[in-house]
């Protein structure tokens, strides 16, 4: 049987060959009509411009280990996969292309343009499927969706017309955010906001009314100047006018709540075209809308500046003051928080226009009342409140996009000023003077009804019966406002009040292993596909997730793969030694069992359960903590050790006895294990269990503990062995002897201890010969319980080269401990540093004390 496996775990041999048997085996397929209970997940569909980075496998590993352990408990498992169009990333990886060809979309023309873009989907698109491939994701290929598919399409277009229909969707003047040069109107999630140095200027618009500003060039946009009505030093100066410098116009100065008397001189320049804040207060007090610059962000006001590019107009505009007088103060650098363009990093403007947008009012207290009363659970619950800050304060929602790729706005405009909202069964009208609405919407819309267009809404299918609402989403806390808030808008309206999903499971952002952000430019970005390569994707896989803890940021490092990596192998390794010592799965447990195998047996059980609340309480990290402990230690470390005496024994139905334990203890041990790290789990169950073919883990039932199989007494023994054993290797390796030179000594007190019958088992483990003629104990060990071990070391230490040892290792030790201190002193550190980090760091400290005093031990018994 040890022929089955290779001598070493090889990743790449493994991977592929697996996956492709998942797939062509159906494992990964869910059926609508199946009688077993439905357990269903719709992937956050990632952009098809994009590839898979560190985010996205930790998201995905979290999603696959969901959905695999769903599988083996006996649910009809739906993982659907897909990929969002992603308007505005997609428009320009095309136009891009278009410009090296020297050609503009205005020179192809809409249609032609739109053909170039699902040509470039079919050709270039969607990348990021075979890598998710490569990370074992076992998502239902045969469900794939795309957001611009047809029937999703068709979703789009029933949503938006009985949004409209219910007076839910409006078109209107407001201020957008407005990308110069995408040339579009951006949603909140699409302006990526950073402290920026500028200038802050102060101006003189009269004796009495000085204004401040970073963007001087938008004065010429003014229509007003306000002041607190309650502001003794101007309300005298309230209904008056004062004379806009550079422009010749008069403005008037209003009374407005909205001004903090207290910030600055207390006087605002209204500029309602190109400000949120001041378009309110123009709407409040009838002010006129200067629209100053143009969609590229160039001047339009008749005059000297008309023609420049704002960057230009601002240093000119402030010279033209400078030059008059009117410039009271200047502060540069002057550091402000200021937005850019997540897809092209252009500052974006403020802008009025006209646009579509959905009055999120009565969708967004209906998304916030499913959450207080239980239908959907926000997992960790103190996230809720972020949740609830949006949700309750959410303004309308700007849909409409200046694009050509995406779902173009169903709206037709008759010759006499007609507007008809089209549905996708409605008769499109027809005839001179119609036209429809240039705009496409925004990539959010579509992607608001993933959880059931995805499912074939709006036809009532046997999908959508089974399987909405959805069990579970997986997603970053970072998209909880923006993503997760607008499809529980559109389910919940769209669904009759029925929740798009029951659990909304957050998770952090992926850190560097000191808690830093990952980026380029300090170089600790990690890519998932090169770790996937070199260390194979099952070590990715446990170090993303032996790391994430709900709603927490995920600190990762190399070496942490490379210990995943290792785990790997040590599974590999005792699964091949317990193949090539006969270890099987054949028949029941035996029912007389010796304490050790009862021990191996009860600790099993309690990691069963342990596992199970975990996993059900979305604890990844203590998964992971609980089976690699269990697997390292309690099984590698000490059961596959405390085997080999009785398997090579005389005792040939002990022997039988251990072989049938380890092989029950490794095959629940890999099935507990699968979801985490499929790949090796699966290569190692089907060379245990002797199956081929299309029988997997992965159809495998998920392990039950059994109360009947937990041993108080057994644990109890095992654990007085444990640190028996493990108090005289520590003593051995104080004292420099080698692993396996055997030393006379005496053991006493096992019987007090309840340990008396495992006495040629610890013999075994510590490599310890009974004593004979003229033995002479030169170290005792003292055990707690009252065991206590004597040892002849006489003639098997060489007593100088031990004390030059052990100096220089108490030197290494105070050197750890002086550093450990000095950062654990630094407040500054511990302000910054993640929760795990400085936990790790307090864990090395205690170490390294813990250290210094066994070594002073040591010391002193050499003399």
């Amino acid at each position: 049987m040890s022929s089955e496996l290779a001598a070493a775990y090889q990743p790449g041999e493994v991977e592929q060959r697996r996956y492709e048997s998942w797939v062509a085996a159906g494992h990964f397929d869910a059926d609508a009509k199946s009688d077993k209970p439905p357990f269903a997940i719709v992937i956050p569909p990632p952009n098809v411009t994009g590839s898979l980075h560190v985010g996205h496998a930790l998201d995905h590993t979290i999603q696959d280990s969901l959905i695999r352990r769903k599988r083996m408990q006996g649910f009809e498992a739906l993982w659907l996969p897909g990929m969002d169009h992603a308007g505005i990333a997609t428009q320009n990886v095309v136009e891009r292309k278009l410009a090296a060809e020297g050609l503009s979309r205005h020179d192809l023309g809409r249609e032609t343009f739109v053909e170039r873009v699902w040509q470039w989907k079919a050709e270039s698109g969607g990348a990021i499927l075979g890598q998710m491939r490569r990370l074992g994701d076992s998502v239902d290929w045969s469900r794939e969706r795309f957001t611009m598919d047809e029937g999703l399409s068709r979703a789009v277009q029933t949503i938006f017309k009985k949004l409209y229909d219910d007076d839910l969707i409006y078109r209107a003047e407001r201020i957008i955010n407005w990308c110069p040069r995408c040339l579009t109107a951006l949603s909140d999630i699409e302006v990526e906001h950073s402290d920026d140095e500028g200038e802050l200027i102060s101006i003189r618009y009269s004796d009495e009314i000085v204004v401040a500003t970073t963007r001087a060039e938008t004065m010429l946009g003014d229509t007003a100047v306000a002041v607190h009505p309650d502001d003794e030093r101007y309300k005298h100066l309230i209904g008056t006018e004062v004379e806009l410098p550079l422009t010749g116009r008069r403005i008037p100065i209003v009374g407005d709540a909205h001004v903090d008397p207290a910030f600055g001189t207390g006087c605002v320049k209204v500029t309602p075209a190109h400000d949120p804040n001041d378009f309110e207060i123009g709407q409040r007090h009838n002010l006129p809308s200067i629209t100053m610059m143009d969609e590229r962000a160039i001047i339009t006001v008749h005059g000297p500046f008309q023609g420049l590019d704002r960057y230009e107009a601002r240093p000119a505009v402030v010279a033209a003051l400078r030059e008059q007088g009117l410039i009271v103060a200047e502060k540069r650098p002057y550091v402000h928080a200021v937005g850019h363009c997540s897809r092209c990093k252009t500052t974006v403007e403020p802008r009025l226009s006209l646009q579509w947008f959905v009055n999120t009012g009565p969708l967004a207290k209906a998304a916030g009342d499913a959450v207080r009363d239980g239908r959907t659970k926000i997992e960790p619950a103190e996230l809720s409140k972020r949740y609830f800050a949006w949700v309750d304060n959410m303004h309308d929602w700007c849909i409409s996009r200046q694009l050509w790729w995406g779902h173009r706005i169903p709206v037709w405009y008759g010759p006499d000023g007609e507007v008809v909202c089209v549905g996708p069964d409605d008769q499109v009208p027809t005839g001179e003077g119609w036209r429809q609405d240039e705009d496409v919407l925004d990539t959010w819309f579509s992607s608001a009804l993933w959880p059931f267009s995805t499912l074939g809404w709006p036809e009532q299918t046997a999908d959508l019966a089974k399987f909405y609402p959805t069990s579970v989403l997986v997603t970053g806390y970072d998209i909880l406002f923006f993503w997760v808030a607008r499809m529980m808008m559109f389910g919940l309206y769209a669904m009759d009040g029925r929740q798009p999903f029951d659990v909304v499971a957050l998770h952090g952002m992926v850190r560097d292993q000191y808690g830093k952000k990952m980026s380029k430019s300090f170089g600790n970005v990690v890519d998932p596909l090169d770790w996937i390569e070199r260390f194979g994707a099952d070590a990715t896989r446990f170090t993303l997730a032996r790391g994430a803890n709900p709603g927490s940021d995920v600190p990762v490092s190399e070496e942490w793969c490379q210990g995943s990596r290792n785990f790997c192998n040590k599974l590999w390794n005792a699964t091949r030694f317990a193949l090539i010592n006969g270890a099987h799965t054949e028949g029941e447990l035996p029912t007389e069992l010796s304490t050790v195998d009862k021990w191996i047996l009860s600790r099993l059980q309690h990691t069963i359960g342990e596992v199970d609340e975990y996993f059900e309480n979305y604890e990844f990290a203590k998964v992971c903590d609980s089976l690699f402990h269990f697997a390292w230690d309690d099984v590698c470390d000490w059961y596959v050790e405390l085997a080999k005496p009785v398997l090579t024994g005389d005792d040939a139905a002990a022997a039988e006895r251990t072989r049938r334990v380890l092989g029950h203890v490794l095959d629940q041990l890999l099935r507990l294990l699968h979801p985490v790290i499929p790949f090796v789990t699966d290569e190692l169950w089907c060379a245990l269990n002797k199956v081929e073919g299309d029988n997997s883990i992965m159809v495998a039932a998920w392990p039950t503990a059994n109360s009947a199989l937990i041993d108080d007494t057994a644990e109890a023994e095992l654990e007085t062995l444990q640190r028996v054993v493990t108090e005289v290797r520590r003593f051995r390796a104080d004292q420099g002897l080698k692993p396996g030179q055997r030393v006379a000594a005496s053991l006493d007190g096992l019987a007090g201890a309840g340990i008396a019958a495992h006495e040629p088992l610890m013999r075994f483990l510590a490599r310890l010969d009974a004593p004979g003629d003229g033995f002479t104990a030169t170290g005792t060990v003292a055990v707690a319980g009252g065991v206590t071990v004597s040892l002849d070391t006489r003639g098997s230490i060489d007593v100088a080269a031990e004390r030059a040892r052990l100096t220089k290792d108490r030197a290494a030790a105070e050197k750890e401990i002086s550093q450990a201190t000095a950062k654990l002193g630094n407040e500054g550190f511990l302000a910054k540093a993640p929760e795990q980090v400085v936990a790790k760091l307090r864990e090395r400290l205690a170490t390294a004390e813990a250290d210094v005093t066994r070594i002073d031990a040591a010391l002193a018994q050499l003399g």
